[in-house]
């Protein structure tokens, strides 16, 4: 295997993984900030799960959310794992030392 194709898939799972980490942190900060209430009476009834809500696109997740997360996201918007790939992209063109942008923090 290429040496270089061997550094970017490297590269690209540490990158799931901290994605991983980032929407464990966020999933549990928006069922804390809404007392477990994530999904509306039409995403339980379609048997949507709560993660997906953070892993679709935004037209899907907002007609299952539940107020309560969506007024979540008002102030603490989800990331996908494309824009969090954007991000981490950014990061790693940025200069040394330069914090991550603050979208990646999730507040609890």
């Amino acid at each position: 295997m290429s040496p270089i194709f061997q550094r970017a898939a490297a590269e690209w799972a540490a990158m799931r993984s901290e994605y991983g980490d980032y929407l464990e942190a966020h999933i549990a900060a928006a069922y804390d900030a809404t007392n477990g209430v994530l999904l509306n009476a039409q995403g339980r009834a379609a048997g949507v799960t709560e993660e997906r809500l953070f892993l679709v696109g935004g037209v899907f997740a907002a007609a299952y959310a539940s107020p309560e997360l969506r007024e979540f996201w008002a102030t603490r918007p989800r990331m996908t794992v494309t824009e969090f790939e954007r991000a981490w992209t950014e990061r790693l063109d940025s200069e040394e030392g330069e914090e991550p942008p603050a979208h990646w923090h999730t507040a609890a």
